[in-house]
């Protein structure tokens, strides 16, 4: 064989095949999903190349997954400071107005029932704010993009393997 058929030239081969647009048929339609991409290319190569490929690619996710992370973290962190001042201001405010309360219906019932009553007016606030903070965190999405990236690299290297 010459050095032009073996690089995919347009040259006859010795069996009386021709060369169709660097692929070699003998009788057979050309079908260019067949045909390899990189044909100059050993299967060391393509595969070093592939890996070298997923490397870099595991990588940028893990960076983007940083990025994200770091930024969601940024504003957590203003908004559980912004949430310390509002419940320091929020409890004390409650604690007075609680006295406040106990005192006045102290007027119209003895002192430990109105102290009772409103410490279980608190424990349901707290219960019902309970539940509602704990769906908030179930509602929470973590690393949108990151996890919408990976779905894609994953096809990506299925439709590869295929």
């Amino acid at each position: 064989m010459s050095d032009e058929m073996l690089r995919g030239g347009r040259a006859a081969t010795d069996l009386g095949a021709t060369q169709v647009s660097g692929a070699a048929t003998s009788g057979r339609a050309y079908d260019p999903a067949t045909e390899p991409l990189q044909p100059d290319k050993s299967l060391g190569d393509l595969f070093s190349e592939m890996t070298s490929e997923l490397s870099t690619l595991f990588r940028k996710e893990v960076e983007l997954a940083k990025l994200e992370a770091k930024e969601e973290g940024k504003k957590v962190g203003k908004a559980a400071g912004m949430f310390g001042g509002a419940a320091l201001g929020g409890w004390m405010a409650v604690i007075l107005l609680s006295f406040a309360l106990a005192w006045l219906l102290d007027d119209v019932m003895p002192r430990p029932l109105a102290f009772a009553i409103v410490g279980a007016i608190w424990g349901i606030v707290a219960l019902v704010l309970m539940a509602k903070g704990r769906k908030e965190i179930k509602d929470t999405k973590t690393l949108p993009q990151t996890k919408e990236t990976i779905k894609e690299d994953l096809e990506w290297a299925r439709a590869q393997k295929s």
